[in-house]
């Protein structure tokens, strides 16, 4: 049970929010994210979400040129939060947390991996455009 009195969802489910190579969108994705768990009754999760979202969008829209793509997946107790874009080169592996904090970038893919459960990427091909997929899980303990 939640806080809220609002069980966690048992059936699965996915959303998938595609939007253009502009900064300014990965505030509309983190926007979106939190209502979509807000209707789901994660709202628990939500600043975590929110915080690995918004790093692996910014990652996707600062270091690609095309559009890139949130999907949000609940399924079996785990939120899995993934980030589409059409680069299919892997991401640049991440450092220490501790050793970046007074970098200037280079922070997003640690702090992913310092607060998801576990995290990865994958080639993933999408609109006949090759790419890769960057995601976390998000363990609803």
């Amino acid at each position: 049970m939640l806080e809220t009195g609002v069980t966690e969802p048992a059936e699965p489910w996915e959303y998938s929010l595609t939007i253009p190579h502009d900064p300014r969108a990965v505030t509309i994705c983190r926007r979106t994210l939190r209502l979509i768990l807000t209707m789901h009754g994660l709202i628990r999760l939500a600043d975590t979400a929110e915080l690995v979202a918004t790093e692996l969008m910014a990652n996707a829209v600062l270091h690609t040129k095309g559009p890139a793509t949130l999907r949000v997946r609940w399924q079996a107790g785990v939120l899995r939060i993934g980030a589409w874009d059409a680069d299919p080169q892997p991401p640049e592996p991440p450092g220490e947390l501790a050793s970046l904090t007074d970098s200037e970038d280079g922070r997003g893919l640690a702090l992913v991996r310092a607060c998801a459960d576990l995290w990865g990427w994958q080639p993933l091909a999408r609109n006949g455009s090759r790419g890769k997929y960057v995601w976390c899980d998000l363990v609803a303990a």
